[in-house]
């Protein structure tokens, strides 16, 4: 037998009464009904989302300040989006609403919503990750397009799993129960969803041991350890969860519970990547930026770097000689104080100025340059 199915069950409506006292003399569980307590549950949470969307808009707002564009927000943006829809689905598929008219559609809410963008929310990080260590470890770019093919590999993969489980019957998946006017999920898939999460999440882990040695001002190993140890902790509560207390959506405190935990989980990992960028925007702009752009030229080749002044810096990647930029401007000098340290297939004319490449620039052996080169875009440290 899996969960609310027993051949002595009714097939006609009930009342609410009847309902509780059916499923708690059912399955041996204090079942109680969706009421007020549920509602505040969902307002809560969805004010939890809300905050969220608040900062990121302000993000948004704030483009331009670099240590933001750093965290590459639109992946940030659409990790919060899938947290967001995995919400809805959980309305539904923790028994927040009476399951009538749109929400009787449970195969819709379990597999489109809750499963599809729980695996969308591990994948996201998945993509994040791997674009740190293609950059940092093995100094290669990850550029627009590799964001386009990782996206749609994202949506492939997910979306013919969940086909294929909508393929399945009702009966060995997700099916409505009318007479309960619930969600029948079996253990099989269950256990099937939780073991595909884990399998994502086990491969973050290894794109994290591999960002250890990130430069400090990114913060980005110290971030994802965070993010890990949240969602490793969530992933531990719902599989106890769905396979001990497989009709937790039947007792009250067990589903807002649930909820809570994946509103709360799903929402800090979006505060871990953006909070502190965009609370140094707000209470240290000036001083932040200046003092990151520093950390930025501390932490990488000190041999290829050079500063200009307090405020402009640029940095050299030693593989493809191209120029990023820190300076707010769109010219600056630059000014080589170690040159034995390029590659003896540098051309070593004395040119004293000039105009390069602003993204394939070969520099001579010149002690400055004057160099036009777009400004500094954090965001697009992955398109060197």
């Amino acid at each position: 037998m899996t969960p609310f199915t027993n051949g002595h069950i009714l097939q006609q409506r009930i009342s609410p009464e009847t309902r509780e006292n059916l499923l708690s003399s059912l399955f041996g569980v204090n079942a109680k009904n969706p009421d007020r307590n549920d509602t505040i549950t969902i307002a809560v949470c969805g004010g939890l989302y809300g905050l969220t969307a608040i900062m990121l808009v302000f993000a948004w707002c704030n483009y331009n300040y670099r240590p933001i564009r750093a965290k590459n927000l639109t992946w940030t943006t659409l990790i919060y989006l899938s947290a967001l829809l995995w919400y809805i689905g959980n309305i539904a598929c923790n028994g927040h609403v009476k399951l009538i008219n749109n929400w009787r559609h449970c195969k819709v809410w379990v597999l489109w919503f809750r499963v599809l963008f729980t695996y969308v929310f591990a994948s996201m990080n998945i993509v994040r990750f791997f674009a740190l260590d293609r950059v940092f470890n093995q100094k290669k770019p990850f550029t627009a397009r590799s964001s386009i093919v990782a996206f749609a590999l994202v949506v492939v993969l997910n979306v013919t799993y969940c086909l294929v489980n909508q393929l399945i019957s009702d009966s060995l998946t997700v099916e409505y129960v009318p007479a309960l006017e619930a969600c029948n999920i079996t253990m099989a898939f269950r256990i099937a969803a939780l073991v595909f999460q884990w399998i994502l999440w086990i491969g973050v882990s290894v794109l994290i041991f591999r960002l250890r040695n990130i430069q400090s001002s990114f913060n980005e190993f110290y971030e994802s350890i965070a993010i890990f140890v949240v969602i490793i902790a969530l992933l531990i509560e719902s599989t106890v969860t769905n396979v001990h207390y497989k009709y937790y959506v039947l007792e009250q405190p067990r589903r807002i519970e649930k909820t809570i935990m994946d509103a709360a989980a799903s929402n800090l990992v979006v505060w871990l990547i953006m909070a502190y960028p965009v609370a140094m925007c707000l209470f240290r702009h000036k001083s932040y930026e200046r003092w990151w752009l520093e950390r930025l030229t501390d932490d990488n080749h000190n041999d290829l770097f050079t500063r200009v002044d307090d405020q402009d810096s640029v940095a050299l990647n030693n593989r493809k000689f191209n120029i990023t930029s820190t300076s707010p401007s769109d010219t600056a000098h630059l000014r080589i104080s170690n040159p034995t340290s390029f590659p003896g297939a540098m051309h070593a004319d004395n040119t004293v100025g000039g105009n390069l490449d602003p993204r394939q620039a070969t520099l001579g052996m010149s002690s400055i340059f004057d160099i036009e080169y777009p400004r500094y875009m954090p965001d697009n440290r992955y398109v060197l």
